[in-house]
């Protein structure tokens, strides 16, 4: 069996909503940074809704808190594009927009090849990192896995 990666991050916007006036820059560049990852070498799937992005579901039940889920083929794809692209940039500046989330808020795990997380699992894959750490079940890019065998 073929695996790819799964991606969660989550993050806490210092506005009271995403159409607060301290996010507008934030807001006005994710269709750029989101074509970016599309294209990006090793890109296979982001969760999006019908406005192209994520920032309006709240699997937490708290608007100020916003996810991003995404698929590629391995973790170096992955960061090349979080770290090696415009991406690194918003990273940068991130305390612009965003609280200290105060917790681990990446989590990644390999997931069968053609299959795609949905946001349930993909929220607790983060909960389990943030419980019991890296493991091979979800880890993240301090402490990544290999694709199983």
């Amino acid at each position: 069996m073929e695996y790819q990666l799964a991606e969660i991050n989550v993050a806490r916007i210092k506005g009271v909503t995403i159409d607060d006036p301290i996010m507008k820059e934030f807001v006005d560049n994710l269709d750029t940074i989101n074509t970016l990852a599309e294209n990006s070498d090793g890109f296979i799937w982001r969760l999006k809704d019908e406005t192209n992005n994520a920032t309006k579901l709240n699997p937490y039940n708290d608007v100020q808190v916003i996810i991003n889920i995404s698929v590629w083929e391995n973790v170096e794809a992955l960061g090349n594009y979080v770290y090696k692209t415009v991406h690194s940039d918003f990273l940068r500046r991130r305390k612009e927009w965003f609280k200290n989330y105060g917790n681990v808020s990446t989590a990644m795990w390999w997931i069968p090849e053609g299959k795609y997380p949905t946001v349930e699992e993909a929220v607790e894959k983060l909960a389990e990192l943030q419980k019991n750490g890296a493991s091979s079940s979800v880890f993240n890019f301090k402490n990544p896995y290999s694709k199983p065998n």
